[in-house]
């Protein structure tokens, strides 16, 4: 099998992330094709991981485009992102939602059995659908085992909404979540929840 054509991932990550919907992303059994995405861009937005620059935990964010960028949070979930953008500067698509095409009865027993519309909606569960965490950082897309597919057609601009991204306490008023309307898979949003304060 020849490796997928990623160079499409070249480009800043606002042309980027709408085309990524109806994108297929296999890892082993499991395929997912994505329904929603947030863009991040490095340097230039204070809801980037890589705001501050490049550390240990970033690096992957920084290219070379067609890589997984996999974090941890909450001390509980993984979340994977599409590296794209120019080599050296920091962008990245979170891929937040999508649908199970392929590995139905896997993706069933990792997530437990909840509807399938909830098998990968919100990036939390896709992940876990898909079996991948932090093992995968940095993992090439055009790779057999682990492999981004592009969609056939990409999505149009009629057919992608925008909005806020979810739960960021900075860069939430950017409408750089695209997904595609009518999608069942497609996450609720939620606003980020103050912090309490815990001390004087």
């Amino acid at each position: 099998m020849s490796a997928p054509d990623l160079s499409f991932l070249e480009a800043p990550v606002l042309e980027v992330a709408p085309r990524l919907l109806g994108a297929v992303l296999t890892h082993g059994e499991v395929s997912v094709r994505i329904t929603e995405v947030e863009a991040y861009d490095g340097a230039n937005d204070p809801g980037s991981h890589a705001y501050r620059g490049r550390t240990p935990r970033t690096d992957v964010m920084f290219g070379p485009p067609g890589h997984l960028y996999v974090y941890f949070t909450y001390g509980m979930h993984h979340c994977c992102n599409v590296v794209c953008g120019t080599d050296g500067a920091a962008s990245a698509v979170l891929l937040r939602a999508g649908e199970v095409v392929a590995g139905l009865d896997v993706a069933r027993e990792r997530r437990r059995h909840p509807r399938d519309r909830d098998l990968a909606r919100g990036p939390a569960r896709l992940c876990e659908a898909l079996g991948i965490d932090l093992s995968h950082n940095g993992a090439d897309l055009r790779s057999p085992g682990l492999r981004l597919t592009p969609a056939t057609t990409p999505a149009s601009e009629p057919a992608v909404h925008t909005g806020p991204r979810v739960g960021l306490r900075h860069g939430s008023e950017l409408p750089w979540r695209f997904w595609r309307p009518g999608e069942p898979s497609v996450s609720t949003y939620r606003p980020a929840s103050p912090r309490r304060r815990t001390g004087p």
